[in-house]
This record gives C-alpha cells, structure tokens and sequence, in this order.
C-alpha cells in the first residue's frame, strides 16, 4: 500500500445522519457532497475544514504549513496539480505529504494513489489556500509547462491577426508558435501590462509586469530556442528578421475573445543575442475602464481631489502631471477631461499613442515618421480654434515653449512630463530654456503620481515588520507605535501576491505668489520645498507613509515606490 493514514483521534463532530443526508441531497442537486456539507453546516471556511478532517480523521493543513513546506511538483506536475485541486509537499521532516481539498472525490484519491508511487500522507487543506498556493506558482509554471522547442526554422510563418484561446494554442503544430502563443494568453489572463523576453547565456527568460512589478514566469534552454521566438516575434510584427544589430520597433494585433489586443513591440540588441518587449494595449478595455471615468476612482484623497478640481475648473492655464513610465498620468488627465467635457468646449489631444478614446473629443497620434511631431502638431491644434488642449507629453524645448505659450493665450493646458517630483519640474522647464515668468504665469499646479499597490482586503492581517526596516523607512520608534501595520498572506483572489489592485498616491503643488518669486529668483529647491509645505503640499512620501499606518499597504511598498527621506 502506497499510503499512510495519519489520523487525529479527536471525537467526530458530523453524525452519520447529517453525511447521510448530505449525500442524498447532492444526489439530487447533482453536486458535490462537499459543498452540501458546508452549506448546512454554515461554519466559516477553516472551521469547516477542521470539523471535517476530525469526522473523517484526516490532519489539516493551513496556509502557514504551505508557505513553510516544500512544493514537490516532481512529484506531482502543476498541471496535473491544477486539474486535480490537490498539492505534493515535503515537510521538514522529509515526509510526502498530499494535500487535497474534497475527501468524498473518491476518484481523485484512487488516481493519486496510482500515479504516485511512494508513500505519502493525506492531509486537508481549505479550498482557498490551495488556490492561493496555486495562484502564486502559476507565474512561474503555466507559461512554459510542458511547450517543447522544436529546432526548426519559423522565418516562413505569416504574420495577421492571429487567435488566441485554449483551444487554438493546444492545436498548433509548431512549438515556438506555441510558446509565444500561451505566453501571450497568459499575459493577458493574469493582466500583464509588458512582457519581457530576455536573452541569456543559457537560453531565454520570460517576465511579467503586473501591477507595476516584473516577475518571472519562465525559461526556455538554449540560444537557438530564444532566437526562434525573437524571430518569431519580428515575424508577427513586420520587423527585418535578419537584422540583430540595430534596435527595432513594432506592433502587431491579436483576437482573444472576439476583441482586438495591440502588442507594441521594442526589440533591442544585446550581449545574448537580442531581447523583446512587448506592451499590452488592449484598448477595449481601457476604453470601458475610462467610461464615466472620474477623479474618485483613481484612489486619491479627497483634498486632492478637490485640488485637482479646482485647478481645471480655471479658464486657463497649464496643469501638468509627472511621474515615471507606467504611473497613471494620462489616466489621470483622461479622468479629468472626462469630468469637464460638458460638450460645450472643444478638446484635442495629441498623443503618443492614442491609448484610450474619448467620445467628443479630437484625439491626434503622433506620426513622427510623417513629421507629425508634439511641436508641429500643437501648432496646428491652436488654428484648429480650441478651448482644452492636452499635450500628451513634453519632451523638448519647442514643445514646451508652445504648451506654455498656448496656456498664457488663453486656453486650459494638461500636459505630462517626466520627472520624479513636483519640485522637480521646475528645474526640466528651466533646462529647457523656458522663461521663469512665463512658466510661473502659465502654470496653475503640479501633480507628482504614483500608483502603490494595496493590501488583499481578503487575507490582509496585521504584521510586525522588523525594527531594522522600520529605521531604515525614516520612521521613528515613536512615530511607529501609531501605526497599523499589515500584509497580505496570499490568496486565490489575489494571485498568493498579498496584493489587490493599486491606488494613486499624489504631492500637488499649488503656485501662490511666495514660491512662483521663489522660481522667477532662482532660489534653491530647499527654499520653495520649504514654501510649499507651508502652503499645505503633502508630499509623496508622506503620502505613501500615510497609508502604511492606515493598514492599506506594506512598509516594503512604500519604500518601493518612494524615496526614503
């Protein structure tokens, strides 16, 4: 026999009536006896898996148990794994354990017990920390499990609009179609925003981002496999297979689901050979995200809110947001267009791309192929008799110069440009030869953004970071003994990340008369930071602080997203 029974000799707490009874009703709703069970018995969830291991003498395992064990998916494959709702560990005292969630699948027990060979032990485990578990071992398995690379040359796949589903990818002949294929499909199921194909000396890495974080998802051994799906990825994106020395930039589209989905697509040389990556635009769903899309939904605090409000409320003027790549600036322009566009004021917007669409607005992309550069295109846009202009995004001297222009001649003015604070901003229009006056007479207010991801409200639980951390955050014994600190464990609602979903966090920086002479003078940053915390600016580390005592975020992401001080 290829099995022990561990068993806790507890008195059993579900008569032999109640499980009678249980059977006959799943019988006759045609479900699982399982769920019949902790119907009737209305317990919580870890309440009902401890009754029912004592009744039918199985250990229970928890979510702590699964984080300190180690997963034997040598023994059992993750797929297999998935399919079957049940986990192979190692325990510390090198025991096989089996962790399942139904033990009235009587069919899952013979099946395992067939397939694994050496002895093992039974043990039950909630539903939801075995998805959790499994959720957050899906990156790094999914993607790559079992998709061969074949050695074969894929220079003849014709590009288009290719479909991906299931169904689809599990018919494709070739396994580099294959493998980019799910790898895209995965991308999409898990909400990646890029996909990044690195080239190393062993073969190829394939990486994530979501909610702003790059994580690993797989790797594909050898060289010549990582430059099948290098070429394979120019192919789909009308790019020169044979050229590998210089950059290249692309796009190509795929269907999932009867909706269109844009890869944009930056290939670059590197030391391996050449690295790929791909943005996700998926516009039909941003389009439905940016319906009815308001400055409420974005996380921002309500002082903020009001700030914002009323700086484009103003007849005219610039209002600008800054912040890295990936921050939610246009998302936040776009939520405030969204809120003045009355139908009584004429807006266009230049953009690089048109990333969102907006019904009643003028939206111009960049060509810059063309010549249709930010300059020469905010030129025209002024002939074209507007009211609101949003300038996608300022990257040189001309552009500037036109934007601050065009907001001192009398029209409302939201622009992005890259920097890493509100202060910050003075200093790239200054370098960019912008006359201080016209910047601080054009000016209305600057938003510095971040997007922060927040706590699983589903298995969040107070944490007790170490005291090391807390000193090296600039948080002082004191002022953390105010603060509630907590983390999320993992779940199957939040992928096993402990995180769900992201908030913006802001500094905005009104101009009162101090800080614009402050900025006609010349005066040191230290002087106008000084100016502006007295007019009220809430900084983006105080900002990112503020929600670590709240409890909605972890110390490790505030010092994540934002600079120590």
């Amino acid at each position: 026999m290829n099995m022990i029974h561990a068993a806790d000799v507890s008195i059993p707490e579900i008569s032999s009536v109640l499980l009678h009874d249980a059977r006959d009703e799943a019988v006759r709703s045609k479900r699982l006896i399982y769920e019949v069970l902790e119907e009737k018995l209305a317990l919580p969830p870890h309440e009902f898996v401890a009754v029912l291991g004592r009744t039918l003498l199985y250990p229970v395992a928890n979510m702590h148990d699964l984080h300190q064990w180690e997963a034997a998916f040598d023994v059992l494959p993750f797929s297999l794994a998935s399919n079957k709702e049940c986990l192979a560990f190692r325990s510390p005292d090198g025991q096989l354990r089996i962790i399942f969630v139904d033990p009235f699948a009587q069919d899952v027990q013979s099946w395992v017990e067939a397939f694994i060979t050496q002895p093992f032990i039974w043990q039950l485990a909630q539903r939801d920390d075995v998805a959790a578990f499994l959720s957050r071992h899906e990156e790094s398995m999914r993607a790559m499990e079992n998709v061969p690379i074949a050695d074969r040359n894929e220079s003849n796949v014709t590009a288009g609009l290719e479909d991906l589903s299931l169904k689809s990818i599990s018919e494709d002949t070739s396994p580099v179609v294959k493998l980019v294929h799910s790898t895209l499909y995965d991308a999409l199921k898990l909400t990646a925003s890029d996909i990044h194909l690195e080239t190393t000396p062993t073969g190829l890495t394939i990486k994530y981002r979501i909610d702003g974080v790059l994580s690993s998802v797989g790797s594909a051994q050898g060289l010549e496999q990582a430059d099948q799906v290098i070429s394979r990825i120019k192919v789909m994106s009308e790019l020169d297979i044979a050229e590998r020395r210089v950059p290249q930039d692309g796009r190509f589209k795929v269907s999932m689901r009867g909706r269109e989905i844009d890869f944009r697509v930056s290939i670059m040389p590197s030391i391996f050979g050449e690295d790929a990556v791909l943005r996700v635009l998926d516009k039909q769903t941003l389009a439905d995200q940016v319906k009815g899309l308001r400055l409420d939904y974005l996380g921002l605090d309500e002082f903020t809110i009001g700030q914002m409000r009323r700086l484009y409320s103003e007849p005219y003027g610039m209002v600008l947001v800054t912040g890295p790549t990936g921050s939610g600036k246009t998302t936040t322009l776009y939520a405030a267009i969204s809120e003045i566009n009355n139908g009584l004021d004429k807006i266009i917007t230049i953009e690089d791309p048109v990333e969102y669409q907006l019904a009643g607005v003028l939206q111009i992309p960049v060509n810059e192929k063309k010549g249709l550069t930010f300059a020469r295109g905010l030129r025209s846009i002024l002939r074209h008799d507007p009211d609101k202009i949003m300038v996608g995004e300022i990257r040189d001297s001309e552009t500037a110069q036109i934007a601050v222009q065009a907001a001192l001649t009398g029209h409302l003015v939201f622009t992005t440009v890259h920097a890493n604070s509100s202060l910050d901003v003075i200093g790239r229009f200054l370098h960019m030869e912008v006359d201080p006056y016209n910047f601080v007479a054009a000016m209305n207010g600057i938003l510095a953004q971040r997007l922060i991801r927040v706590n699983c409200p589903h298995c969040m639980e107070p944490v007790e970071p170490d005291a090391q951390l807390i000193a090296d955050s600039g948080i002082s014994p004191e002022s953390a003994a105010h603060y509630t600190f907590k983390g999320g464990l993992g779940c199957g609602l939040c992928r096993g990340s402990g995180f769900k979903g992201r908030k913006a966090i802001a500094e905005l920086l009104n101009l009162n008369d101090e800080i614009r002479e402050l900025i006609v003078a010349r005066e040191p940053i230290r002087r106008i930071k000084e100016a502006a915390r007295r007019n009220g600016t809430r900084f983006l580390r105080e900002a990112a602080l503020e929600l670590v005592a709240n409890g909605e975020t972890t110390l490790q992401e505030a010092n994540r997203v934002t600079f120590v001080s």
